[in-house]
């Protein structure tokens, strides 16, 4: 998605969402007004630590001021272990992070003054997350009051409770992630392909691995087992995987939080698959752009600390 340049309106600062496959980035405004958006596949996981200077200098590249220095305030996996440098966790309960909190990152191109925010983490049972936590921050600065839980879809799915405006416990569930090493790497890659979707199947198999999750394992090699006995079809198999782990993924919930409200923020496919299991077990849900959540997250991070401290 590319905006148009405004060559008009005066430029701020740059707000970055440095995931692990992409890297996107906004100018700013001072009137808080988008004015350009850049994106990139640089993300974290392609990229050494010295690399992320060049990649972001390139990323800014017409952006940066003649002389003086141009903010950026940076969420993401830009500040894992494995990043540019590490941002450590902030610890739930809590609110989410604002520059305040943010480090500053080695740099030798003097125009860049450089912030990374910090993620979350809590103890017991131990948990992180890097990234989504400025997505919360978005959803609070435009619902202050919300209470309930938020459902992240991703490869690692996050689900989050919110209590009186702070981040109070959530959990990660790795079914993005099985889901693409059972497909693609264990036995069942012979049966489920990348094509075709039986929403039907999915539904009811959702339903049946709510009820019993403690037979996944089994039931996830019956789909072997059914397509060389009968010619499963790869639609059905695709379609009946998913049902199989986001139906455990439910059923592992504390059946409490679904009885706040629920919204999703992620990926618009997927955050509907989410959504379609959810209505399945009687809970509504409300839907909300993952990209606009970030952006509204970074400019009330930038908002909280301002300008001359970064």
């Amino acid at each position: 998605m590319q905006m148009a340049m405004d060559h008009s309106a005066p430029t701020n600062w740059v707000a970055v969402d440095w995931g692990t496959s992409n890297l996107r980035a906004w100018l700013i405004g001072d009137d808080n007004t988008n004015i350009e958006q850049r994106s990139s596949d640089q993300g974290m996981g392609r990229l050494e630590p010295g690399d992320f200077e060049p990649v972001l200098l390139s990323m800014l590249s017409g952006w940066l001021p003649a002389d003086g220095v141009l903010p950026v305030l940076i969420c993401g996996m830009a500040g894992a272990r494995q990043g540019w440098a590490e941002a450590p966790y902030l610890t739930v309960p809590c609110s989410p992070p604002t520059a305040a909190g943010a480090i500053t990152p080695p740099t030798k191109d003097p125009r860049l003054r450089v912030r990374i925010l910090p993620g979350l983490c809590q103890t017991e049972p131990a948990d992180v997350i890097r990234g989504e936590e400025t997505q919360l921050a978005g959803l609070l600065a435009q619902a202050p009051t919300f209470e309930g839980v938020v459902c992240l879809p991703g490869t690692h799915t996050k689900w989050v409770q919110i209590t009186g405006g702070t981040i109070s416990t959530f959990r990660t569930f790795m079914t993005g992630e099985l889901f693409g090493l059972l497909a693609r790497q264990s036995v069942l890659r012979h049966t489920v392909t990348d094509c075709g979707w039986d929403n039907k199947a999915f539904a009811a198999t959702l339903i049946d691995s709510i009820a019993p999750p403690q037979t996944l394992t089994t039931r996830l090699f019956s789909l072997r087992a059914k397509d060389l006995l009968e010619g499963l079809d790869a639609a059905v198999a695709r379609a009946q995987l998913s049902g199989m782990l986001i139906g455990t993924e439910l059923a592992a919930l504390d059946p409490l939080w679904l009885l706040d409200e629920v919204v999703i923020i992620g990926d618009l496919k997927l955050s509907a698959l989410y959504n379609e299991a959810l209505a399945l077990t009687g809970i509504s849900a409300r839907l909300l752009d993952a990209e606009a959540m970030t952006l509204a997250g970074l400019k009330t991070a930038y908002k909280r600390i301002g300008e001359p401290v970064l």
